[in-house]
């Protein structure tokens, strides 16, 4: 693998915005993590590759005031008043449907009772079903299915039953 293929691969790891990359070829291995605005290539094998970190913003010029970034919208900052958030349990990848082609297990709209699947979280091969706690009706899906997830994150908006 050359640079040249090396640099597309990153710029479509980019576009796709996949975070994590792992390729294998006969005794050259390259893996590819992102996090946030950082690329970090490991290698082994006879190529020799190093971490490319993205090149820090421009220092202001004397005499200019900093550039202050704009503040969140206050929707997206705080939570309706009232919610159930359902957090992931664990870091894996999130599906919303048992299987692919199958409807999912809840979306907008419909009630949930406590104890019933909302999704699968698949974790190291495993597939966790994440139920919920509490009665309600699902608001909001908060991740898209097929991807990565942390620990705590939050899935669901729940409304709960009154």
């Amino acid at each position: 693998m050359n640079l040249k293929e090396l640099k597309e691969l990153i710029e479509f790891l980019i576009e796709k915005d996949i975070a994590e990359f792992e390729l294998e070829r006969g005794d050259v291995k390259v893996r590819i993590r992102r996090a946030g605005e950082q690329t970090t290539i490991h290698t082994h094998g006879d190529p020799r590759f190093f971490a490319v970190n993205a090149a820090p913003p421009p220092a202001p010029e004397l005499g200019t005031a900093p550039a202050i970034p704009p503040a969140a919208a206050p929707a997206a900052a705080a939570p309706e008043a009232g919610l159930q958030m359902v957090k992931s349990p664990i870091v894996g990848t999130y599906y919303e449907a048992p299987s692919p082609g199958a409807p999912p297990f809840v979306k907008p709209g419909d009630s949930v009772e406590v104890g019933q699947v909302l999704c699968i979280v698949e974790a190291m091969k495993l597939l966790n079903e994440i139920e919920s706690d509490v009665a309600g009706e699902v608001v909001k899906s908060l991740a898209s299915n097929g991807q990565p997830i942390e620990y705590g994150q939050e899935l669901f908006a729940i409304r709960p039953k009154k």
